[in-house]
């Protein structure tokens, strides 16, 4: 590359502010926080109805775990942004993460401007061609 820059390394530094972003303390707290709402009140139901048999508790936990296992299951796509929301209601000082989310949030948006972009313009040549 022309900067000196492998593409392996430009991995390896995008791997690490990852692993960073996800191993913060705050965000761990807003994830387990999230999780327990999408996810972890089954287990807990599960566990409770087992344990004092109260088979109404125990069933509603065991069919949403089971819910839970199916490819269509939304739930990952609910629980990140619900962390992340919470980490912007619990720690709005914190801004080392908030830029980070910021950044990623800069490039996703940036990345979809494009690919519509391109296909605008792939249909613009497609009907000039047509014509």
């Amino acid at each position: 590359m022309g900067n000196g820059i492998t593409m392996k390394e430009k991995i390896i530094d995008k791997l690490k502010k990852i692993v960073k972003f996800i191993l913060n303390p705050r965000f761990l707290l807003c994830f387990g926080l999230a999780w327990m709402i999408t996810n972890g009140w089954c287990y807990i139901f599960i566990g409770v109805g087992s344990y004092y048999d109260i088979g109404w508790m125990f069933y509603i936990g065991t069919t949403y775990l089971a819910f839970l296992w199916l490819p269509i299951t939304p739930e990952k796509i609910i629980t990140i942004p619900l962390a992340i929301a919470f980490l912007r209601v619990l720690f709005p000082k914190d801004q080392q993460t908030l830029a980070v989310l910021q950044q990623m949030y800069q490039k996703a948006k940036d990345a979809l401007k494009g690919k519509k972009k391109k296909a605008k313009e792939e249909n613009n040549e497609n009907a000039e061609s047509r014509e």
